[in-house]
């Protein structure tokens, strides 16, 4: 059988390091290939590590079919499921992967709410689904799919906290591309590489490209320009509320109430259009609160 190699999937699951992949290769020298490689068809779907050593060694090896396999969603969500089972897996990793499959059990979700006549799914070369075949969602799919609706299920499912899954959510957002990758060597933390993902594009591939002390840096830089607004903002309220109906501006409105309206800079905010934002903010709280009190003054009367 010739065995067909696809980047889409040797790349899905991020790389073994070279340490890991040389204790692989002497492991494989010393005992053999042990565990058989999964295909779908001719499609390697499993084992490219082992594929790709066994090859440049002449060591024989085994494959296995999996007869579940009936779209190359099918396939991500199996490796997705393989790898989250893992414990080599960091935990950036496995926030990623969970992302991953709850964006592929929504899609199908939707594919499966369509007409019948919908576009059908991608082929596979070597393999033989049935691409014409309608979306159908099996009822432990539908209950994956609910399972992750929340980012606590998400969190539960990746092992990490939900805090960590909105970190990574935002790094897959807004980080550039070598950010990420400083996350992934582990040259940064998730909670600092979130941080520094706020930051232009251009100072987070800077901080990158400086290796872990520019990164720190910036992420100290972040902070301290969030701290800065913070107190800033509460500044320029307090000048606000000070006129208002001869109120204490502790009396006016709380700050609790306006931190949660809206907290901090958002990604790409400069610490003065933080200011100007959250003011404007203010400005309708209070006028609401005028509103209010005129309504109780009425009701008084």
């Amino acid at each position: 059988m010739d065995i067909i190699v696809k980047e889409e999937l040797r790349a899905y699951i991020d790389p073994l390091t070279p340490e890991e992949h040389d204790a692989l290769e002497r492991s494989i020298l010393a005992e053999g290939c042990r565990d058989a490689l999964v295909l779908w068809g001719n499609v390697l779907v499993d084992g490219h590590n082992r594929y790709g050593i066994c090859s440049k060694h002449g060591i024989p090896f085994q494959t296995v079919q999996n007869p579940r396999f009936k779209s190359m969603e099918d396939v991500h969500l199996w490796m997705i499921d393989q790898h989250l089972g893992r414990r080599s897996v960091s935990d950036f990793q496995r926030g990623v992967l969970a992302l991953r499959k709850k964006a592929i059990l929504q899609a199908r979700a939707e594919a499966a709410a369509q007409p019948a006549d919908a576009a059908p799914q991608g082929d596979v070369s070597g393999a033989q689904p049935d691409s014409a075949a309608p979306v159908v969602m099996t009822e432990e799919e539908r209950a994956a799919a609910e399972a992750l609706a929340s980012r606590e299920a998400l969190a539960r499912a990746a092992r990490i906290s939900p805090t960590t899954v909105a970190q990574i959510e935002k790094i897959q957002k807004h980080a550039a591309p070598e950010l990420v990758e400083a996350v992934k060597q582990g040259t940064i933390s998730i909670n600092a590489a979130a941080t520094v993902a706020t930051l232009p594009m251009e100072e987070q591939v800077a901080a990158a490209a400086g290796g872990r002390k520019e990164l720190q840096q910036a992420a100290r830089q972040v902070r301290e320009a969030r701290r800065q607004a913070r107190e800033g903002r509460h500044a320029e309220v307090s000048e606000m509320l000070e006129g208002d109906a001869g109120q204490p501006a502790s009396q006016a409105a709380p700050w609790e109430a306006i931190d949660a309206a809206d907290d901090g800079p958002r990604p790409g905010e400069t610490p003065e259009e933080t200011i100007a934002r959250l003011v404007e903010t203010v400005r309708t709280l209070r006028n609401q609160n005028a509103m209010l009190a005129a309504r109780v003054t009425a009701l008084e009367g």
